[in-house]
């Protein structure tokens, strides 16, 4: 019986050419899965069809956008998840998903190799081999320009020595991912961490320095999730569109930084994330008002490990899972609104509100009617820095 080879397929010149490549590497036939996790561009039965022109035996297409918002994305708002209190996980978030149905497929189709068109210097041949590997450790995993150094002239040679149906002509000066959640660009000119970037780089926001009147919105959430947006019911994939859209319109939710890949170099990637940055930003305050002290406190280094987690490709993870858990707990009373203007590229909380806000009026005013009693404080510093004036007496002798 001949082997099969389960292939992420991106429509684009790379994967397109790994399906021959890799049937006539390895003598196996290929299966091409697409998944569409808000990456728009082509149709999905466009992206089908030229991966049976291209050589695949077969080929399927998932539309994973409600999944990837739900599965995914919630979970990253949940844990305002920020690698390097920055990035909000873009392509890394979308992997996982991919990967499910990778395997899937995998197993419909009888294959037992998993392949992937990324290179050995970024972080998603971790995240797709690490994720395979997690939940079916039988599959073998290869990865043609990575493991048979298909450069991309080579890549061009081979499709046009075979006649594939794809424009091999038009190269972008960068390296992008993108889905709903964001957009992340690599390469080119970027590369010189002294470059600016222009104007071309970006797509889903507008110039935060063009003068424009500002939007003010309001988001509620129930549990940590968004369930409406200016009182208007939505699922979490369309608080993200419709973010994207005003927020993105706003300039919102642009970064440029070199972060820390998990391979050990550095690299300069600039992202766009307006629905993310103003979900999480959102997110994040009503917390403020709704989570008691040590919790919060003690989240917050719960959410920057589980970032490092989904960064470095451990979405499958025994502590990712648990992790999680506690992640859910701690959302159990992040209910209640949070009113922004979105404006000049930044998400300004102007607002909150909440039945299971910890917010006590009369304990912290200042006027009349406060309830605060603070002839309690003179004993509470006392007892508090004990410990404190005990050593200074000792080290300053």
């Amino acid at each position: 019986m001949t082997e099969r080879v389960v292939l992420a397929y991106s429509g684009g010149l790379d994967t397109s050419v790994c399906i021959g490549w890799i049937a006539e590497k390895t003598g196996a036939e290929v299966i091409a899965v697409a998944v569409d996790v808000g990456q728009g561009g082509e149709d999905l039965d466009v992206i089908r069809k030229r991966a049976l022109a291209c050589g695949a035996v077969e080929a399927e297409v998932a539309d994973a956008k409600d999944e990837f918002a739900d599965e995914y994305c919630l979970p990253a708002i949940k844990a305002n998840a920020l690698y390097m209190d920055r990035y909000p996980l873009v392509s890394a978030l979308s992997r996982p998903t991919i990967v499910k149905h990778l395997v899937a497929a995998a197993r419909k189709h009888g294959a037992t190799t998993v392949a992937h068109g990324c290179t050995g210097k970024g972080n998603d041949q971790v995240r797709f081999e690490a994720g395979i590997s997690s939940l079916a450790p039988d599959l073998k995993c290869i990865a043609p320009v990575r493991d048979y150094a298909m450069t991309r002239d080579k890549a061009i040679a081979f499709c046009e020595e075979n006649n594939l149906p794809i424009a091999t002509t038009k190269k972008s000066p960068y390296s992008i991912d993108q889905n709903v959640f964001g957009r992340a660009v690599e390469t080119g000119f970027l590369e010189d961490i002294w470059n600016a970037p222009i104007e071309d780089v970006y797509d889903y926001t507008s110039n935060p320095a063009t003068p424009r009147d500002a939007d003010e919105v309001i988001i509620t959430f129930k549990e940590g999730a968004p369930v409406a947006i200016d009182g208007k019911p939505v699922t979490v994939l369309q608080a993200i569109q419709q973010l994207n859209e005003r927020a993105g319109a706003q300039g919102i939710g642009r970064i440029d930084m070199v972060e820390d890949r998990l391979v050990g170099i550095k690299s300069r990637e600039i992202y766009e994330a307006p629905g993310a940055i103003a979900l999480i930003t959102a997110h994040q305050e009503l917390e403020n008002v709704t989570v008691e002290r040590e919790l919060a406190r003690y989240k917050r280094q719960v959410e920057q490990r589980w970032s490092e987690l989904v960064y470095d490709g451990l979405w499958f993870s025994p502590l990712k899972r648990a992790l999680d858990g506690f992640i859910a707990e701690a959302n159990q009373q992040v209910s209640g609104d949070i009113r922004m203007t979105l404006h000049g590229g930044r998400a300004i909380v102007t607002g909150r509100r909440s039945e299971q806000s910890l917010y006590d009026f009369n304990l912290a005013t200042y006027d009349t009617g406060d309830t605060f009693d603070q002839s309690l404080s003179k004993g509470f510093i006392e007892i508090f820095g004990m410990s404190s004036k005990i050593a200074a007496k000792r080290d300053l002798a």
